[in-house]
C-alpha cells in the first residue's frame, strides 16, 4: 500500500507571508464580520484562471498546487490561505465554469417567445463560450467524463432545473404548433456536446482545416450550420 505523505507544514518565513496576505486581503465592515477586499478577489481571480488552465490540461490528479502557484508568483501555502485545499480550488473552478454558462442562459427561454431567435441566442452564446474559454469547457468534460464524482450535486442541483426550463420552453412552443414535437431533453444533449466540441476539439478541428487555429469566422460558421440543422430537426423553414 502506497503511504500517503503528511501535509508539511509552513516554514516560518511563509507563515509569516501568510499572516501579511490574511491582513492585506481582509477588511473589516461595521458588522464585524470580513468581507473581501478588491486585492483578494483579484488574487483570487489570478488563481482560478491558472487553475482552469492547469486543470484542463492535465486533470485534477496530474495539476499540482504547487504547479499552480509557481504560475502565479506565490507560494503553495499562500495558495492555501486563499483556497485550503486542491478539491476546494478544484471545486471553486467547476462552479465558476457551471455558473458562467447558466448566466443569462435563463432568461432566453424565460422571456423568448420566438424559438428561432431563443435558438440562435442560445447556441451562438454556446459557441462564444467554447470560443472565449476553452479551457473550461474541458475541465468541465474531463469531470463528466470520469463519472462527475466530485460534481454530480451540483450538476443535479444547477444544471437540472434549467434543463427542465428548456424542455419546457419547446413543449411550450410545440403546443403552439411553433416546433415539431421531439425528445427536448435530448435535443438539448445534442446542442450541448455539438457546440462543446469547439471547445474540446479546437485543436484537431485547426489541424484539418490547416490553420494555427480556430478563428471568429470558424465559430460563425459552425452557428449557421447547427442552427440550420436544429430548425430543420423542428420543422423550421431554413431561408
Amino acid at each position: 500500500m502506497r503511504t500517503v505523505p503528511k501535509p508539511q507544514a509552513a516554514k516560518p518565513s511563509e507563515r509569516s507571508n501568510i499572516v501579511r496576505a490574511h491582513k492585506d486581503d481582509a477588511a473589516t465592515p461595521a458588522n464585524g464580520s470580513r468581507a473581501p477586499t478588491a486585492s483578494r478577489l483579484r488574487k483570487e481571480q489570478t488563481i482560478l484562471k491558472e487553475a482552469e488552465n492547469q486543470f484542463a490540461q492535465f486533470g485534477l490528479e496530474g495539476a499540482s498546487l504547487e504547479g499552480i502557484a509557481n504560475a502565479v508568483g506565490m507560494s503553495r501555502h499562500n495558495l492555501l490561505y486563499y483556497f485550503p485545499s486542491k478539491e476546494v480550488l478544484y471545486r471553486r473552478v467547476l462552479d465558476d465554469v457551471v455558473f458562467s454558462w447558466l448566466a443569462g442562459m435563463e432568461d432566453v427561454w424565460r422571456e423568448q417567445s420566438d424559438p428561432v431567435k431563443a435558438l440562435r441566442i442560445y447556441i451562438r452564446g454556446k459557441l462564444r463560450s467554447s470560443f472565449d474559454r476553452p479551457n473550461a469547457a474541458k475541465v468541465f468534460a474531463k469531470e463528466v467524463i470520469a463519472g462527475a464524482p466530485r460534481y454530480a450535486d451540483v450538476i443535479a442541483a444547477r444544471v437540472k432545473p434549467v434543463l427542465d426550463q428548456e424542455v419546457q420552453a419547446f413543449e411550450r412552443w410545440a403546443k403552439q404548433g411553433l416546433v415539431t414535437q421531439l425528445n427536448f431533453t435530448h435535443l438539448m444533449f445534442v446542442i450541448w456536446t455539438v457546440t462543446q466540441a469547439y471547445a474540446e476539439h479546437q485543436a484537431q478541428f485547426a489541424i484539418l482545416l490547416g490553420k494555427p487555429a480556430l478563428d471568429e469566422s470558424d465559430f460563425d460558421a459552425a452557428e449557421e450550420v447547427i442552427v440550420r440543422l436544429v430548425l430543420s430537426g423542428l420543422g423550421q423553414k431554413v431561408d
